[in-house]
């Protein structure tokens, strides 16, 4: 039983023709939107568009998860909670941009569910839409079968394209790749409205300025807000023949009460629990945005691992230790254990030094608030910029005795 084309199908005839056309951007109205559930099984997804857009939907098993993409839909003003007051059937809802000109919803399932129904009708006045998914139960072996992201060359060429950026950089001596964490339709942590997502981009933003008026050459593996799977940010950093990768965040997390910048670098196993946690929710980025991790190749991802200790590792873990001192003399604040490890899938470059650093937690009311703040960020950010600036030098003095 193979579901999934008869869904890309009623997908395209959804739409009129004059629809599949639009560019202008359709706004979600969510006092239009909701999702319930019925009465004797089944599950109903509506949304309210201020115009007819472009979309498809397909569902993801391990975790069952139902996606749709949307061509230029705005979420703003959307929150999860007008959408999904409560848990049901769906269990959790996330949405926002995925690529540059396009967004997406991600429901997960608490069951196996397929779409029996699936339409956009457009009112011929208003030109507004509705999109509607209804959903039934399905066995888990049905749910299987329906599975997987569709094979659509339009869709796959929009949503994978390379950064234009990375092809047309000129030669330099020094480039370090910036990579803020999240994005898009994962919004990473979230705490009192602020999201880690937007932090990041601010102040990876920052740094990419000061390293530039410092004359260092500064590729980003995302300059808006969209996402990028863990893996095209690695793949960005070889493009573009990076001399040093750093991922940022500012996570959210429990264990352990942690507070204060943290920087990690790639281990089979993690420092302490604490840190395994934390890169267990790294490494679920593209699971929470809606990806298809089955053609996933962990004996490539071994080998990679293995290339990286050879002559990455060391000088990975020099990078994290001269920042570590840069922030620290800045004025931090620091973790008690500010220097820690684990397997984090976003360094596992084989061939380029890669750090990854907590600059706080948003989930610290201390480390938030110097987050919000402007003055603190400044400071932080030229420490960070300087300690790269001083690993480049004692790096490059050590490049002839590498290999001897």
């Amino acid at each position: 039983m193979r579901i999934l084309p008869i869904i890309a199908t009623v997908c395209a005839l959804s739409l009129p023709a004059s629809a599949q056309d639009l560019t202008a951007l359709a706004r979600v109205d969510p006092a239009k939107s909701v999702i319930s559930d019925g009465w004797f099984g089944g599950t109903t997804l509506t949304l309210g568009l201020s115009q007819g857009v472009p979309f498809r939907v397909f569902l993801l098993d391990d975790p069952a998860r139902l996606v749709v993409d949307f061509r230029e839909a705005d979420w703003s003003g959307v929150n999860t909670a007008d959408l999904l007051p409560e848990p049901g059937r769906i269990t959790g809802l996330r949405f926002g941009p995925f690529q540059p000109g396009w967004s997406r919803l991600v429901a997960d399932l608490a069951e196996p569910m397929i779409p029996r129904e699936i339409g956009m009708p457009v009112n011929k006045g208003s030109g507004q839409a509705t999109l509607e998914i209804a959903l039934k139960s399905a066995t888990p072996e049905e749910f299987a079968a329906a599975a997987g992201a569709p094979v659509d060359p339009a869709w796959t060429m929009a949503l994978a394209a390379p950064p234009k950026a990375v092809a047309d950089l000129k030669e330099v001596p020094f480039r370090v790749v910036l990579d803020p964490g999240h994005g898009g339709v994962d919004p990473g942590a979230e705490t009192d409205g602020i999201l880690e997502k937007d932090l990041m981009l601010s102040f990876a933003q920052a740094l990419r300025d000061t390293l530039v008026r410092d004359g260092v050459d500064v590729v980003m593996t995302r300059d808006t807000d969209h996402f990028v799977a863990l893996e095209t940010r690695v793949a960005i950093a070889h493009q573009a023949e990076g001399d040093l990768f750093i991922s940022l965040h500012a996570d959210s997390l429990q264990h352990g009460g942690a507070k204060g910048a943290t920087v990690y670098t790639l281990s089979d196993d993690a420092s302490d629990t604490a840190t395994d946690h934390l890169a267990a929710r790294h490494n679920r980025a593209d699971i929470i945005a809606g990806a298809d991790l089955t053609g996933s190749d962990d004996e490539v991802a071994s080998v990679l691992l293995d290339l990286a200790r050879q002559e990455t590792e060391p000088r990975s873990v020099a990078a994290a230790k001269v920042l570590v001192e840069g922030m620290k003399a800045a004025g931090g604040p620091m973790n008690r254990h500010p220097l820690r490890n684990a397997g984090f899938s976003v360094l596992k470059s084989a061939d380029i030094p890669s750090v990854l650093i907590e600059i706080g937690f948003l989930s610290s009311k201390r480390d938030l608030a110097n987050l919000r703040d402007p003055i603190w960020r400044a400071v932080m950010v030229s420490a960070i910029a300087d300690s790269i600036a001083k690993w480049r030098d004692a790096d490059a003095a050590l490049k002839p005795l590498i290999r001897q």
